[in-house]
């Protein structure tokens, strides 16, 4: 591994300038108490008065009159000026209620409350004097000698709980003692409190936290002295963090947080750590951008020894009842081992994601939306950012941009433009639309009533028009979006008339009867020559319109058929119902021979072929030959009426036996050998409540074969054999289950969305998605930050669990194989073995390469405010283990401790 001195020493510099200072602390008592007047210099009362008011909770008989100090006389009466309120009191209390005219108080007792001006005030006693325009508040104490219904003040929406205060309504300026309060994500609790107008608050002896319980947190900072500024800032003095009432030697000398409730632009700090293959990392450091209500950017980069290094763009827009949506470029230079050595690898990778969704509400005759995956095949393989097997494993990167219209005209215009993408992460083809369009009218009715039913073959005739227009390209992705792509464009329009109409027969069957005009147009065609020099066929390009037309003819006749098996109607099973849906199809598609060519297979130019210049073209080409083709097809579904024993009444349930059982095959009448095609037939069954889904299907053949495994033009009876030989089949079986599903009395969604986004599977059979980004996030769902603990109490047996299964079996018999090519068992899971300990798994079988397939054990530790989680992967080629433990608050992001080991990149 290649390390530079200058690298090394700049990531040690930059980690040294991310460490704290160590800061002695004094434990924080959380015992209330109430503090002596005498003790502190009272700075709200002017310094002409001479009355010290005293600091609630009162123990003293409310009803005893506070004897006046000041002068009693009448010209002091005369130049004193004459008391008023500003606005009116609106004033509650349970106990009893006392206004003292010559002292100027209101005093409330028990349960009291009080609005006046902008502020609600409610504790167990308020004493208001007027006069002075000062309120007194605190507690009081119950039968018991235990102080209660402490004060709860509210102004501008900032609340404070303290023990006792004191305000002038006049100045805006209290004195606050043991108060409470919250700031965004943090509870702050401090011993005296100095409310020096609306927007500046001072504090002594301050202990802030994200903890819910600021009685009983399990970590929290502490602080001498703060300024606070309300849906602003916070700016502390030396703070020492504490953890479970003990000093850690973790301390800032000052700090400041941010406290709008608006999200406020800040810097990331970055990871730390190292790695086999690719030295010490700097990791996930970057600037978050809050540019406004509706949108933000987050900028984030990597920085590794050996010389790799990564850079992220993620912004997320949303418009409230309009659109909302995330927008992700990751762009990284990843470099294994030292220039010069064998092994030495680079490769530039990418990833784009763009998923875009529109509110059903915006506009219901347009919509557009975006679901965009692309970027390097072998992006998810060997990211350093991301650890997704479910996305590294699959072989499809796809995205699809869509816009769609309606026209409220008679009849209605439906248009859509669409542009798709579909990359191969093995093969790194590309198949690009850009864009598709569609443009369709409704069904038009010429010979139908203008009121009353459709009734006949003529009234029922209806036809529409449809065209779609493509610009298509496969291309490497080598040559994406360069010269290459653009000259590769193959554009075409497809124009279609279909005409169709439907009447019944013999009052039970339903015949459909149509025909349809197609006519397509083409921007280049293929023109086949031989070349003398390469020796070889060429197909030479040639750009310029070109078009043919084409029509077929089809009818379709089927009915339904319904049968009931009764039994005895005391019994488990009452009865089951057989339903048949039968029908004959044939269609004819006449020669267009008009549109061959011929081209000479060799230099000789004896021998020629036929072709057609419009072959590999975006909609095809047309026939050669005639094509009579019966269709046949039968599908059904069975039904059971089962004793309901839950049901009061007595009324039976419907449930379920098989959900579909079809059987289809063609004839075609115009081939000279091989006239029928293969039965297909699909079956599918959901039990356990539909969460079992079982699917099966399979082909079989009447053909037989000869000795060098082709297709005969012979039955297969016929050469000593079955009916039928079983060419191919499938069956899998897939069982999603939790705790919280209406089976168990409950309802939940286990997706990974995230998962879903990079191209992987919403479920955890590989393992859950690993954002190296943010881990602050559980990994389970079920957290109890969502909603009440539900394990209150002891710990009931009844434990939140999920359990997916997935199986697939696959029989290949085509050329007399007969053998197993895929037979696996996969099943991830989640328990919650305590209210705090949360345990996962994901593992599966082989049974035809004999091996354990993808295995991840995952480990969680709920800590209140903060999360702890443990990740590995134990065996295969993506063997790899991660912890972390942090504090989940977004402010508080980057108080953390992590280490992993990254699976080893495979770099082709």
């Amino acid at each position: 591994m290649r390390t530079n001195i200058f690298n090394i020493v700049l990531v040690l510099f930059l980690y040294s300038a991310f460490s704290s200072y160590h800061v002695t602390a004094q434990e924080f008592g959380k015992k209330r108490t109430v503090l002596p007047n005498n003790n502190l210099s009272d700075t709200i009362a002017s310094n002409k008065d001479t009355i010290v008011p005293k600091l609630l909770p009162i123990e003293k008989d409310s009803t005893q009159i506070t004897k006046d100090s000041l002068p009693n006389s009448k010209n002091t009466a005369e130049q004193k000026p004459k008391s008023f309120l500003e606005n009116i009191v609106d004033r509650k209390a349970k106990g009893y209620e006392k206004l003292d005219q010559r002292s100027h108080e209101i005093t409330l007792y028990d349960e009291a409350e009080i609005n006046y001006q902008d502020f609600n005030l409610k504790a167990g006693k308020i004493v208001f004097n007027y006069d002075k325009s000062e309120i007194y508040a605190g507690g009081i104490k119950d039968s018991l000698g235990v102080l209660s219904q402490y004060p709860v003040f509210t102004q501008a929406g900032q609340v404070v709980e303290p023990d006792s205060i004191r305000y002038n309504t006049k100045t805006h300026k209290a004195l606050v003692f043991q108060s409470r309060t919250s700031q965004g994500e943090f509870n702050i609790k401090a011993e005296v409190t100095k409310k020096e107008n609306d927007s500046t608050y001072f504090m002594a002896d301050v202990i802030f936290t994200t903890a819910k319980d600021l009685d009983n947190p399990e970590y929290y900072f502490k602080s001498k002295k703060i300024k606070l500024v309300p849906g602003k800032k916070v700016v502390t003095g030396p703070t020492n963090m504490v953890i479970a009432d003990v000093p850690t030697p973790l301390g800032l000398p000052f700090a400041f947080f941010p406290m709008s409730e608006k999200a406020a632009s800040g810097f990331i700090i970055p990871s730390v750590g190292d790695t086999n293959q690719q030295g010490y990392y700097l990791q996930n450091g970057g600037y978050y951008f809050a540019v406004s209500d509706n949108l933000d950017l987050t900028l984030q980069g990597d920085y590794y020894t050996n010389g790799s290094w990564g850079l992220r763009g993620n912004s997320q827009y949303a418009k409230r009842y309009k659109y909302n949506g995330r927008v992700l470029v990751r762009y990284e230079n990843n470099i294994f081992s030292e220039r010069g050595l064998p092994d030495y690898m680079s490769s530039k990778l990418y990833n784009i994601q763009w998923n875009h969704t529109q509110d059903a509400k915006a506009n219901p005759n347009s919509r557009f939306s975006a679901s965009v995956n692309m970027g390097s095949s072998q992006y998810f393989r060997q990211t350093n950012n991301t650890y997704n097997v479910g996305a590294s494993l699959n072989n499809t990167m796809s995205s699809s941009i869509s816009y769609s219209k309606t026209f409220e005209s008679v009849p209605q215009v439906n248009m859509s433009l669409t542009a798709t993408h579909s990359q191969s992460t093995n093969t790194k083809q590309v198949n690009m639309t850009l864009p598709t369009l569609n443009v369709s009218v409704d069904r038009v009715f010429p010979f139908a009533p203008k009121y009353g039913a459709k009734k006949g073959i003529i009234k029922n005739l209806n036809f529409s028009y449809n065209v779609r227009g493509e610009n298509r390209v496969r291309i490497h992705e080598d040559n994406f979006f360069k010269q290459e792509m653009f000259d590769s464009l193959n554009t075409g329009f497809q124009h279609s008339i279909p005409i169709s109409t439907n009447f019944k027969l013999f009052k039970y069957f339903s015949v459909t009867a149509g025909a349809t005009y197609n006519e397509v147009w083409y921007m280049n065609t293929i023109k086949k020559e031989y070349n003398p020099q390469t020796n070889k066929v060429e197909d030479v390009r040639v750009n310029g319109f070109d078009s043919f037309r084409t029509y077929n003819f089809n009818t379709n006749i089927g009915t339904t058929i319904y049968g009931t098996f009764n039994f005895n109607k005391d019994g488990r099973i009452q009865a089951i119902r057989h339903v048949m849906r039968p029908s004959v199809g044939y269609s004819y598609t006449p020669s267009f021979e008009q549109y061959y060519d011929t081209y000479a297979i060799d230099a000789t130019g004896q021998t020629m072929q036929d072709y057609t210049r419009f072959q590999g073209g975006l909609f095809g080409a047309p026939g050669r030959q005639n094509s009579n083709m019966l269709n046949f097809n039968l599908s059904n579904t069975f039904e059971a009426k089962m004793r309901d024993d839950e049901n009061e009444k007595g009324e039976p349930k419907k449930v379920m036996l098989l959900n579909s059982l079809n059987f289809s095959t063609s004839y075609n009448m115009s081939a000279d050998s091989l006239k029928w095609s293969p039965v297909r037939v699909s079956a599918g069954t959901a039990i356990f409540k539909d969460k079992m889904q079982i699917n099966f299907n399979a082909t079989l053949d009447p053909y037989a074969l000869d000795n060098n495994n082709r297709r005969i033009d012979k039955f297969n009876i016929d050469n000593g054999g079955s009916l039928f030989r079983l060419t191919s089949a499938n069956m899998t079986v897939n069982w999603s289950m939790s705790s919280n599903d209406p089976w168990f009395g409950g309802s939940a969604d286990n997706k990974n969305q995230n998962s879903i986004d990079n191209g992987g599977r919403g479920d955890d059979l590989f393992g859950r998605t690993m954002e190296l980004g943010d881990n602050r996030q559980s990994m389970f769902n079920n957290d109890n930050d969502k909603g009440d603990d539900p394990f209150a109490g002891f710990f009931n047996a009844k434990l939140p669990w999920d359990l997916t299964f997935a199986y697939s079996l696959t029989y290949s018999n085509a050329q007399r194989q007969n053998e197993i090519v895929n037979n696996s068992v996969m099943v991830s899971g989640n328990i919650d073995l305590t209210p705090k300990w949360k345990v996962g798994f994901s593992s599966g079988y082989d049974f035809v390469q004999k091996g354990v397939t993808f295995t991840q054990l995952r480990f969680e530790r709920d800590l209140l405010s903060w999360r702890m989680d443990f990740s590995w992967v134990p065996i295969g080629s993506y063997t790899s283990w991660g912890f972390f433990i942090g504090i989940r608050s977004s402010m508080l992001s980057d108080v953390k401790w992590e280490k992993r080991k990254a699976p080893d990149k495979r770099y082709r």
